[in-house]
């Protein structure tokens, strides 16, 4: 099943275990799975360190859950994003979700509501632990997502001010400022089980009489196999990462569907 952007996603949000700077690139890939009508962010308000997410609840409308820590050491805001998560799911409204977080103890969480048929959208560092990424449908490293994000225009530097003329000093002409030359960010290596991943999707995808086997269909099935998502190699669609990987050649139909075949 294809994500449509009608879907009603919910996005909750770990504050403790999530960067309030990297929210903006979530709400983005949200954007394109669906419309996400409910957002909820949960901590201990009356911590110092939470304060660039409670800027972010007026921001962008997230409704704020306190949990207050009752045992040194420990915070009740897992349980809390628990019980939240299972209510949403069982009312039948919500048709996605979207957790932000890196904490492996939402592994549970993410593999109960898969079972319901409702994809869950991981969101969190790279130092995430694996359960909780193979748990959910997709993964996707917010680093890669704020490294792939686009860099803002710069204002062109304003001349310098001209200088008064003294017959004191040697007049020299001052050097322009210079220019900011932005590198090209350098995409991931595709690794060995990612291409493996690949292979084995194209194996298993229908082939036409000249080899070919829809993109879609291919990435559908090692979406079945794998939590990967694009975005963590530094691309933003399939098609570009096939494109990027010498292994595959790819061919574009008419109504624009893509198609890959394997050539080594």
């Amino acid at each position: 099943m294809e994500d449509t952007p009608t879907r009603n996603v919910a996005l909750l949000i770990d504050a403790d275990n999530a960067s309030a700077a990297t929210l903006d690139p979530v709400l983005t890939v949200l954007a394109e799975l669906g419309t996400v009508n409910v957002r909820r962010v949960y901590g201990n308000w009356s911590k110092p360190g939470l304060k660039a997410w409670r800027d972010m609840t007026v921001r962008h409308g997230i409704e704020p859950q306190q949990q207050f820590d009752l045992t040194k050491g420990k915070n009740a805001t897992d349980m809390k994003m628990t019980i939240d998560a299972m209510d949403l799911l069982f009312r039948g409204k919500v048709e996605a979700f979207g957790i932000m977080s890196s904490d492996s103890d939402f592994m549970p969480l993410a593999m109960r509501i898969r079972q319901e048929g409702i994809p869950v959208y991981g969101f969190g560092t790279s130092r995430t632990p694996e359960g909780f990424r193979r748990a959910c449908t997709r993964f996707i490293d917010v680093g890669a997502l704020t490294a792939a994000a686009p860099e803002p225009a710069q204002e062109p530097a304003a001349a310098p001010a001209a200088r008064p003329v003294s017959t004191d000093v040697p007049i020299t002409e001052s050097l322009p400022p210079a220019i900011a030359v932005s590198k090209p960010k350098v995409k991931a290596p595709v690794e060995p089980e990612l291409l493996q991943l690949l292979i084995d999707a194209y194996d298993a995808s229908k082939r036409d009489e000249r080899g070919f086997v829809s993109l879609s269909a291919m990435g559908q099935l090692a979406a079945n196999r794998s939590s990967f998502d694009v975005r963590n190699y530094g691309y933003r669609r399939l098609s570009d990462l096939i494109g990027a990987v010498p292994n595959f050649q790819t061919e574009v139909r008419d109504g624009g569907r893509s198609f890959v075949k394997r050539v080594r």
